[in-house]
């Protein structure tokens, strides 16, 4: 008969303690690394290669949520990469959005190709150098694009404020010819009323000058 060795409470307390301190430093660690990445890559802040499919992208989401989690530790920043890694996996979901961040990653590859005058078959694109120097040119077609449409938005409002203006400025001066258009029918009794007032006052003008006859 094998006698299990009883392990004492202290025991118990200390592993139940490195394993809170396990599990919180995997979130830390997880918590880091979101907030690290760069974010206009959403690819690189849920930690997936291009490619992947919509059921990866939400199990990996899933997954990184639940270890990140404001509610389950105890990190300050936690909220913030929270944040960072929804607003990621709601930006690959997004058939569009996601349509452009591919075509910058794979405009960034065949920029690096043409500039070092090599082939789709060249063997320096299997290198980890290569992998490298495509994360880093991804980030600066990324930014460039960010800018363009940036530029794009600010151009796009200020052309819409320059119609809501004109539009305000006709519908400001259809409102004061109509108020103006009110004010002479308002008078209008006014008007009408002097004038005969003064068509009366040049009659008896008249009579007072005529001088009678013999």
């Amino acid at each position: 008969m094998t006698i299990k060795p009883q392990i004492a409470d202290d025991d118990i307390d200390a592993l139940e303690a490195l394993d809170t301190e396990e599990k919180e430093f995997i979130k830390d660690a997880e918590i880091d690394r979101i907030l690290k990445a760069f974010r206009l890559d959403a690819y690189a802040v849920l930690d997936l290669q291009p490619g992947v499919p919509e059921s990866d992208i939400k199990k990996c989401y899933r997954v990184k949520s639940l270890i990140i989690h404001p509610d389950k530790t105890r990190n300050p920043q936690a909220p913030d990469a929270f944040d960072r890694l929804k607003k990621a996996q709601t930006e690959l979901m997004d058939e569009k959005h996601r349509e452009r961040l591919d075509e910058a990653i794979a405009d960034a590859r065949t920029l690096l190709i043409r500039e070092n005058k090599w082939t789709v078959d060249s063997p320096e694109l299997r290198t980890e150098q290569f992998a490298k120097d495509w994360r880093e040119k991804s980030k600066l077609v990324m930014i460039e694009n960010e800018h363009r449409r940036r530029r794009q938005v600010k151009a796009q409002m200020q052309e819409e404020g320059r119609e809501q203006k004109k539009a305000d400025e006709e519908l400001d001066l259809r409102k004061r010819k109509r108020e103006h258009e009110q004010d002479w029918e308002s008078t209008r009794e006014q008007r009408i009323g002097s004038w005969r007032d003064f068509q009366k006052g040049g009659e008896k003008k008249k009579k007072k000058k005529a001088k009678p006859i013999g």
